[in-house]
């Protein structure tokens, strides 16, 4: 058990809380039984850490005040919004006979036993927190939920935990359920069907279709070329005949006067 120790405070006003809590102490009230409401103040250093268990508003610690100890527990803790640092905290006094109604956290143990966990499945946790009525004299600090020999599909229900003496769950009409072991989830890919792969192809096709016609496209421009081809050869090949006819014509006339010679000689 955890024991805290706190001084009395006469300070009340806002401007000296503040200049309290700027030399590391953290504002109280002790409040509850047939004692009127105390104010007092605890280190900051011995809480920081305490006040960040899980444990801490369901567990009854000592509180010594000026050297007297009470038994308290803490009800309630504002926080800063910015800093999240404790700013106050309610503390309530146990009174011997009474009972009251706590929300208790829930530990899971034998994990490593579990031969659901081991196929693969999940802890799926509904309840972290069970809401239990208890008396001040045996408060418990946690459920413990025993995961041994539990397979996939099975549900773990408060009838299945072991309370203290005395202390019953809040909700007696029926048997909730605190956590399952899930089936393991597997994402499986769908299989390609042929109208699937079908459609993947015809992209593909579309593409070779427009290849063709491109090269079909480029043969035509292709063809006037040649035909331009053939016409300046057939071009060059006339232009060609008149030459041709020149030189015979020249040839003859050199021709000629060599016969005339001829005939004069005779004569």
């Amino acid at each position: 058990m955890n024991i805290l120790k706190a001084t009395k405070r006469s300070i009340t006003s806002s401007g000296k809380v503040n200049k309290l809590r700027s030399e590391g102490f953290i504002p109280a009230i002790l409040y509850g039984g047939k004692k009127n409401n105390l104010s007092i103040s605890l280190k900051k250093l011995h809480l920081q850490d305490l006040v960040r268990t899980e444990t801490f508003m369901s567990e009854v610690v000592d509180l010594e005040i000026d050297g007297n100890t009470e038994k308290v527990l803490p009800k309630d803790i504002a926080y800063d919004p910015v800093s999240d640092e404790p700013l106050h905290i309610d503390f309530m006094r146990i009174v011997k006979g009474s009972r009251l109604i706590l929300e208790i956290p829930v530990k899971f143990i034998n994990s490593e036993k579990s031969p659901g966990l081991k196929k693969g499945g999940v802890l799926n946790i509904v309840r972290r927190k069970v809401q239990l009525k208890c008396p001040a004299e045996n408060i418990p600090n946690e459920i413990v939920v025993d995961l041994d020999n539990t397979e996939i599909n099975s549900s773990l229900k408060i009838s299945s935990v072991k309370l203290p003496e005395n202390v019953i769950p809040t909700i007696t009409e029926r048997d909730f359920v605190i956590a399952t072991v899930a089936a393991p989830t597997i994402l499986v890919e769908p299989e390609k069907t042929e109208e699937t792969a079908a459609e993947e192809e015809v992209p593909a096709e579309d593409a070779t279709e427009d290849t063709t016609t491109t090269e079909g496209d480029k043969d035509k421009t292709i063809k006037p070329s040649d035909d331009k081809a053939k016409v300046m050869s057939g071009d060059k090949g006339k232009s060609a005949k008149p030459s041709d006819d020149k030189a015979k014509a020249v040839s003859d006339n050199k021709g000629k006067p060599a016969d005339k010679e001829k005939e004069i000689k005779k004569k």
